[in-house]
């Protein structure tokens, strides 16, 4: 990412990447607006890489991801994916890519065709492009099926006859398929219950392990993130405002936002939880479709000068990879602008 370390030999790159939804007054009627929902943002995956992206619902990280992989158009930016150009690519170099770059949603349920038996479903990428058919189809469907622990004899079920958490690894197998090098994961596991979600949050680190795979996870649950993550985008309003190496991150968040996202963690000490003094910020998210100037944090933000008024942060390499969008982030910068010190942000 841009002033954050940028590899340019990264598996997955994204540079500038906006998408802004159009707002009609009427059927067809022109735009009277635009809800900017991804507004710009950088950001680089390694191979073998888990990049966490966290934020509330509202922020586009979702957006983000599916425009990644060109499930909706983007805007404006650049996406390059294994040295091509996902969003200038045709029908013919799509298909191809897609082979390498999967994702899987939130939903498993919404994600199978209730009428496709299992063998169906995962075996649908492998017919699609021509990989195997007939004995050789089904010997490698049953094969994935082990390999996410359902074993062969779910083959000839229909998705309605499985768990949750089951449907989920039924996703996982199809994502599989192809032998991607990164997969998209949206939510994976926010639907499930706690101890399913550690049992696919574990399959999801073994299969990286055994098949050198890529991540781009996205969450709203910062405990998920820090379980899997190597490092972390932190997106509010369509903009990233900080990203860091993760125990970095967590042991100190430099920016106001990622500091309240940690604070709303429970503690698991019900009387550190019931003494302490927790940040809480003021007022809602602003909306999309008309998002405030300057910083566009500074209506929420408790350290917010009249300066965060007028002009947005870019984000700025804080050293050892940490990056944050924020004017007041060091003392040095501080200084310059008369803002509080960053003790002040937590940032040590």
């Amino acid at each position: 990412m841009t002033g954050a370390g940028q590899n340019s030999d990264a598996l997955l790159s994204v540079k500038g990447l906006k998408v802004h939804f159009p707002i009609r007054g009427g059927l067809f009627s022109k735009p009277v607006g635009h809800v900017h929902a991804v507004d710009g943002i950088d950001l680089d995956i390694g191979r073998g890489e888990t990049f966490g992206l966290v934020g509330e619902s509202g922020c586009g990280k979702t957006t983000a991801g599916s425009a990644i992989a060109r499930l909706v158009p983007a805007t404006a930016g650049s996406v390059v994916f294994n040295g091509t150009s996902v969003l200038d690519a045709d029908a013919s170099a799509l298909r191809t890519l897609r082979r390498d770059l999967q994702f899987i949603f939130q939903d498993p349920y919404s994600s199978l065709n209730p009428k496709m038996r299992v063998g169906e479903s995962i075996g649908e990428p492998l017919r699609v492009h021509g990989e195997a058919t007939g004995v050789d189809l089904e010997k490698r469907v049953r094969s994935l099926l082990d390999i996410v622990g359902l074993g062969g004899r779910a083959y000839n079920r229909f998705p309605h006859q499985f768990s949750g958490g089951q449907r989920q690894r039924l996703v996982i197998a199809r994502a599989l398929a192809l032998r991607p090098k990164l997969i998209i994961c949206d939510e994976p596991v926010s639907a499930l219950d706690v101890s399913v979600q550690s049992q696919i949050l574990n399959l999801l680190v073994e299969l990286q392990r055994e098949f050198g795979l890529s991540y781009l996870f996205i969450s709203h649950d910062l405990s998920v993130i820090r379980h899997v993550s190597d490092r972390v985008g932190v997106m509010y309003l369509g903009k990233l405002v900080e990203v860091s190496e993760c125990k970095p991150l967590f042991a100190a968040p430099q920016h106001p936002y990622t500091e309240a996202l940690m604070d709303a963690i429970p503690l698991v000490d019900p009387v550190r939880q019931r003494n302490r003094k927790r940040i809480v910020l003021a007022g809602d998210l602003p909306s999309p479709a008309n998002p405030p100037a300057g910083c566009n944090f500074h209506t929420r933000c408790p350290v917010a000068e009249s300066f965060c008024r007028q002009q947005a942060p870019d984000l700025r390499d804080g050293g050892g990879g940490h990056s944050v969008s924020c004017h007041y982030r060091g003392a040095e910068v501080a200084a310059d602008k008369g803002a509080p010190d960053c003790d002040r942000l937590g940032a040590g």
